[in-house]
């Protein structure tokens, strides 16, 4: 990878077609020479869904751990797989374009449902970033494997949530919400179908 591919990753005017990279080995030839070049590299993962203030803070957080972020997302079928057939709200084609949008994210890639049932800790395996951020919510990576993921990276950030809500719990809310104005619905026009039974001769 040439300093000029380097640069067009970087640029503030970079495609989202610059900073999308869903080829593993692509991936790790671009970390590699981020890193030779003298930039401390982020990765980070997880689903994005429903993008919120917490995701931006935590992603801030994490790029002020070193210079270039990556962020692992998880499509859509390891999304089902992990969190229910309901999930994600949002497609993986716009949760890609949506983090791209924030200044704190460099690079994303996709973590996929094969690879990752093979080898949960596959992308940072592979990449080798020199930190690997993780939250303390996350299910895939306890805090008790972190001397284990510790000899694949430099160094591991446990961060706090940075909200006090979450995609999950806001999807609960508005699937209560939506169902209990179903409900108010279905009693009203029940009960004027009931009326209308009762008016006829």
């Amino acid at each position: 990878m040439s300093a000029q591919n380097i640069k067009s990753i970087l640029s503030q005017s970079a495609s989202f077609e610059d900073r999308f990279i869903p080829d593993l080995e692509h991936l790790k030839v671009v970390t590699k020479n981020l890193q030779d070049a003298g930039y401390k590299v982020v990765l980070t993962q997880g689903v994005y869904d429903l993008l919120h203030e917490g995701h931006g803070k935590y992603l801030e957080l994490a790029k002020a751990q070193g210079d270039i972020l990556i962020v692992g997302v998880d499509t859509d079928e390891y999304t089902r797989k992990r969190k229910g057939d309901n999930r994600p709200i949002v497609p993986e084609s716009e949760r890609l374009r949506m983090l791209t949008f924030l200044r704190s994210v460099d690079i994303v890639t996709l973590r996929t449902l094969p690879a990752s049932e093979k080898d949960i800790d596959y992308l940072h395996k592979a990449l080798r970033p020199d930190v690997f951020v993780m939250s303390t919510t996350t299910k895939d990576f306890p805090q008790e494997k972190r001397a284990e993921i510790e000899r694949y990276v430099g160094k591991v950030e446990i961060f706090e949530p940075q909200a006090e809500t979450s995609s999950t719990a806001r999807i609960r809310h508005l699937m209560i919400d939506g169902a209990s104005e179903l409900v108010k619905r279905l009693n009203s026009i029940t009960q004027q179908f009931i009326d209308e039974m009762r008016g006829k001769p």
